[in-house]
């Protein structure tokens, strides 16, 4: 039982930890709100994620495959959402940053944080592929506990990482956090397009 929860958390933390939208928006938060804004951002992200896993886990991709207006529709949707993330991250005047683009809503925060998650195609592709694919080798028992080791991994990573930005954020200088702000801005804004760009290749060359 441990040892296939150990499993899991690692093949999790390798899933999750790479810089992406989820991991931009969460450390933009902890960088300019206050905590328990940056913490809220983090909850409802990693409740997301979770959500998101467990779908891979349990076959989402399979539907990707067997409904492809759905694929098309989140690959649209979703690159115009990101991309406007992005552009607002990377326009955001220095003077402003303390009333940044980082929501401080529940209502916004939940929306952000569904967005960069669940409107993230590439995620669903990879996490059903990753996921999915390791499901297929366990058997019943052993998936609780491998998935539930992938749940820890999140929760881990995305707390693990709010304490550490909101813990050192004081030494951030506005100047700085404009330079971190047009980084990601324009990794997200890069992002998005690809994923646009995915979809008129879908579209218009296959």
């Amino acid at each position: 039982m441990v040892l296939t929860i150990l499993q899991g958390f690692l093949l999790g933390l390798a899933y999750v930890a790479p810089i992406g939208a989820q991991n931009i928006n969460v450390i933009n938060a902890a960088a300019q709100k206050t905590f328990p804004i940056a913490l809220s951002t983090t909850l409802f992200t990693v409740i997301f994620d979770i959500t998101l896993a467990l779908a891979c886990f349990l076959g989402v991709g399979y539907i990707f495959q067997q409904f492809n207006w759905l694929k098309l529709t989140i690959l649209l949707v979703g690159g115009v959402l990101v991309t406007i993330i992005g552009i607002k991250l990377i326009t955001q005047k220095v003077e402003n940053l303390k009333q940044s683009s980082v929501p401080d809503s529940i209502g916004k925060i939940i929306l952000t944080t569904f967005v960069v998650t669940w409107l993230n195609p590439q995620a669903i592709i990879d996490g059903s592929m990753l996921l999915g694919g390791t499901r297929t080798t366990l058997s019943n028992q052993n998936a609780i506990y491998f998935i539930l080791g992938v749940c820890l991994a999140s929760a881990i990573w995305f707390l693990t990482l709010t304490f550490i930005v909101s813990r050192f954020k004081k030494i951030i200088t506005s100047k700085v956090l404009r330079i971190i702000n047009i980084l990601c801005g324009s990794v997200i804004v890069f992002y998005g397009l690809k994923l646009i760009y995915s979809f008129v290749t879908e579209v218009f060359f296959r």
